[in-house]
This record gives structure tokens, sequence and C-alpha cells, in this order.
């Protein structure tokens, strides 16, 4: 839910990088103190990949080190991937000793494994960390999700919240602060639906095709006839596209996936989720900074390779290649995505209950349909439909509203 919304009538949540300043009169107005703006300076023109390489790697390290500053150690979330790992790599290569690094799994579900520990342990070794893997069985799940949803600021449909929420009950009991590789696939184009902006001829239509999870068809099918209303997505998409300060497709996405997408939903994620026990986690490659200069930085340069070309390139510097040209991963938890068994009880009793009759927000026949079969509903993000349908209803109900 971008800014200024949110889900409850009434209630409003202050836009980042902005100060809501309240006058002695009563009167209100807010100022934006931080925008970014995306195209190499006059300065950079000239710059190659090998200088935008060497500017990347000098900013994450100087990102690194700023994130360092603490009265007690600072650990890693270490999931395997580049990013988690270029940051243990740089505070190894800071003189770090004895760092602490953590990984969580969860059960296979068919062919869709469950954990990345056979990365993670690469890079563990590699340098030698104090590495801790959290195994969590299945059944830990549905005992710890009241909790878990309890903790959400605002719904979160994610499979990944849980895995979150358990692993920083576990962290907690070793560290009080982290570092963590949130956002680097927004900052530098990580995602499988950059490549196809980089051709766009019509913006905000382009996006929609390869990053909506659901067209507007689909939600007036999931909704009860009150709510349907016109694409508030789509327009919402296009007003941000018409800022200034973007003028290629590609560019216009990242600004949006960067200060609105990542904001409200993998941030605010990790951020509930850790603090719920205690737990600060700090994010290097969102250091204002590093994301200025990623910014900067010509598309090309960032969606070749796969995606995060440049910072994939600037890695090799410094940590085991097997780990930079790995296939793409992402924090499964595939019992949460593959609904079955005492997973899909539960979801049924969710949505059985008086409250979320009386509520009325979903079509009964639509939810139907969800039940009958919920591993055919499959969303192109890899979500499940279901899921997402239960935990808004779930949320409601925990949240008491």
């Amino acid at each position: 839910m971008p800014a200024p919304h949110t889900i409850l009538q009434g209630v409003r949540k202050l836009p980042p990088a902005t100060l809501r300043i309240l006058e002695p009169d009563g009167s209100v107005h807010d100022q934006v103190y931080w925008s970014l703006r995306f195209g190499p300076s006059e300065e950079e023109r000239g710059l190659g990949f090998e200088d935008w390489q060497e500017r990347v790697l000098a900013a994450l390290r100087l990102a690194v080190e700023r994130r360092l500053v603490a009265d007690v150690p600072v650990g890693v979330l270490l999931s395997g991937g580049l990013d988690s790992s270029l940051i243990v790599g740089l505070l190894a290569e800071a003189g770090q000793q004895g760092l602490s690094t953590f990984s969580v799994g969860f059960e296979t579900v068919g062919e869709e494994r469950g954990d990345e520990f056979q990365y993670s342990d690469i890079v563990a070794q590699h340098f030698q960390t104090h590495h801790r893997q959290l195994f969590v069985d299945s059944a830990r799940l549905i005992p710890s999700l009241e909790q878990c949803v309890t903790a959400m600021s605002e719904p979160m449909v994610s499979h990944d919240v849980i895995g979150f929420f358990l692993l920083s009950q576990e962290v907690a009991r070793h560290l009080k602060v982290v570092q963590s590789g949130q956002g680097a696939d927004e900052v530098f184009a990580g995602y499988h639906w950059y490549p196809p902006l980089m051709e766009a001829t019509d913006p905000p239509a382009d996006y929609a095709r390869v990053f909506f999870d659901r067209d507007h068809a689909e939600l007036g099918r999931m909704v009860q006839g009150p709510l349907r209303g016109p694409d508030h997505s789509r327009a919402f998409v296009e007003r941000h596209f018409g800022l200034p300060g973007a003028d290629a497709a590609i560019d216009k996405a990242l600004r949006l996936d960067s200060t609105v997408m990542l904001v409200d939903d993998p941030v605010k994620r990790v951020d509930n989720m850790t603090m719920a026990w205690g737990l600060e986690a700090r994010v290097p490659f969102l250091d204002h900074e590093l994301v200025e200069l990623a910014a900067r930085i010509p598309a090309r340069h960032k969606v070749g390779g796969g995606g995060k070309h440049v910072l994939k390139e600037a890695a090799r510097a410094v940590i085991p290649a097997e780990v930079i040209d790995r296939p793409k991963g992402y924090f499964p938890v595939p019992a949460l995505k593959y609904l079955d068994g005492e997973y899909l009880d539960f979801v049924q009793a969710v949505l059985a209950q008086p409250a979320a009759l009386k509520r009325g927000i979903f079509d009964e026949g639509y939810v139907s349909e969800l039940l009958r079969d919920p591993q055919a509903h499959i969303t192109p993000l890899q979500g499940s439909k279901l899921w997402q349908v239960a935990l808004l209803e779930y949320w409601l109900q925990v949240q008491g509203i």
C-alpha cells in the first residue's frame, strides 16, 4: 500500500524522505528532503563498465563500514545469494574477526527446495565465519503464524515473512544487530521484469504486464461488488512514471520499485520481523549515496548478465565465483505456496470465521475456486493466490479490526 494510503479508513502514513511540519497556527505542510534522479552526471558520461564497477565496490565498502558502528557485535543474515555474500566478503576484507552469520531453510515440497544452505555454506567456509543454520520444520509454522501476523504493521502476503520472523527469533538469542542484503535487486535491477522494459513502448502498460501479480479484471472477480472500482494500481503507476527525474522506462520502473515497492514490502517486512524480537537489521545496499550512484549507472550495465551485472562483476574481486554465477534464488517457504494438509485446513478455518463472512471482502465463488485446487492458482511472481486472500483476512482478525 503506497504512502500516503493504508488499508484503514482515516489512517494515512508519511511517505519516505518527507518531513511533516505542524505550525503553531494549526496549519500543516510536507517537505520532501530527498529524491532520486536517474542518469549519469556530466563528468560521469565518459565512464566505462570497469569504472562503474570500481565506484560501486568503493561505495558499498563505505556503506558496510558505516553500518558497523555499534556497541555490540554485528552479524550478517546470510542467504547464500550474491548480496548477503558480498556483505560478508567485504566485512572479512575489512578485517572483521569472528563474524557471525545466520541462514534459514524449510522443508522441500515436491521439486521446490526449501533452503539454500549449499551456497551459504560456501561463503561461511570461505570466510571462516561462525555460521548457524536454522532449519524450520513445517510443524513450527502454524503455531508461530499468529505471533508473526501480530508483528505486521500492515498485511504482508509474502511467504517468507514467517521465515524472517523465525530466523530473527533465533538470531536475537546471539546478537542484537545484523546486516542484510535487502535492496540490491531493486537498486541494481536484479529481477526478471527489468530486461523487458529496456525496449518498452508503453511504459506503464509494459510494467504492469511483467510486474503485476494479477490484472484488474481478476481483482474484480476476487472482491465483492461494492469493492469493485477503477484500476487504481495502473493509475498509480502512470502518475509515478510521469514524474520528472527518470526518462527511460527501465529507470521509471527502478525508481518506483526502489522508492515505493521496496519501502512498503521487502524493507518493511524485514524490519517488522526483526524488531519483533528486538533485533536491528541494517541494510548497506540502501545507503543513500550507494543508491544515488546506482541510479546514475546506465541501465544496460545493470540489466545485463541476468541482472545486477555491474554488481556481479564488481563482486568477483571479493567472493567465490560459484556464488555469483549460481541461478537466482529466493527465500522459499514451499508449505505456504503449495497449500495442502494442515495448511489448507488452517486457511479454510480462517476464511470460514464469522468475522470473515460478515466482512464480505472476497467473492465466495472466487474463494471456492481457489480452495478446490490451491496449487493451480500461483501468481506470476510465484505467490499463492489463496494464501494472499487468507493472509489479508487473518491479519484483520488478529488485529481485531
